[in-house]
């Protein structure tokens, strides 16, 4: 897993991380604006610990885990190996939506998912249509957020680690850009700890994307009642 990128795949990369890359991912705080009003999450510190506990326990750990056998399903659908690998992909896909408990988060799992798909479509990297002798719609289903993502890493042949790697950095980014409007947070304070982070997201990619996630386990309940909360606060600057 620890080959070199060549220089194609790593622009790649950079481009599946973009803030540019349009899926609305800016438009999503995951719950910390239910913290950040509770007074929970008031400065940089605070996000800091908040994000380390997510990165080591969180339930994006499980989906970040799941990529490289999302990657490997989806591969064996796109070359026509029978139903088996279409059923895998859709199994798997439900188990990770379920993860989410809050209505928010799974809505946007798969807004995100299907915008992702879109553009990937666009781009000429359609998913492929259902097996004609699989007991499921033979029509694209519109998968959630990680397997849109690793649908993209596969089409864009970025591997694992480099693939969990550009997951969990895109969602430690945005977690930091929801904070810079919410806490607030001054820009230079969001990319320090963006700095900061990259050590543990390196290290955490690197167990992910040789873990199997049905063994892993979140400890991420505060987020996941944060999250419910969201739909019930009075005035709101984010979708969850």
């Amino acid at each position: 897993m620890g080959t070199t990128m060549a220089p194609e795949s790593r622009l790649r990369l950079l481009q599946l991380v973009s803030p540019a890359l349009p899926v609305g991912a800016f438009s999503y705080s995951e719950g910390l604006e239910v913290l950040v009003q509770e007074g929970r999450l008031g400065d940089g510190a605070a996000l800091g610990q908040w994000l380390r506990a997510e990165l080591e326990r969180g339930t994006l750990t499980l989906e970040a885990a799941a990529l490289a056998e999302l990657r490997q399903a989806l591969n064996g659908w796109r070359q026509g190996n029978g139903p088996d690998s279409h059923l895998a992909v859709l199994e798997l896909d439900g188990w990770l939506l379920a993860l989410r408990e809050a209505p928010e988060l799974r809505a946007q799992q798969r807004q995100m998912g299907a915008s992702l798909l879109q553009l990937l479509a666009d781009l000429g990297w359609p998913l492929p249509a259902g097996a004609a002798d699989a007991p499921v719609p033979t029509t694209c289903p519109q998968l959630a957020w990680p397997a849109a993502f690793a649908w993209a890493g596969l089409c864009l042949e970025i591997g694992s680690p480099e693939l969990e790697e550009a997951y969990l950095y895109g969602w430690t980014a945005n977690q930091i850009s929801a904070a810079v409007r919410l806490v607030p947070l001054g820009a230079t304070e969001g990319q320090r700890l963006q700095l900061q982070l990259a050590p543990l997201i390196a290290e955490r990619a690197a167990v992910l994307a040789a873990a199997d996630p049905r063994s892993l386990w979140s400890g991420g309940v505060g987020a996941g009642l944060a999250q419910l909360r969201h739909a019930e606060l009075y005035s709101r600057l984010f979708r969850s």
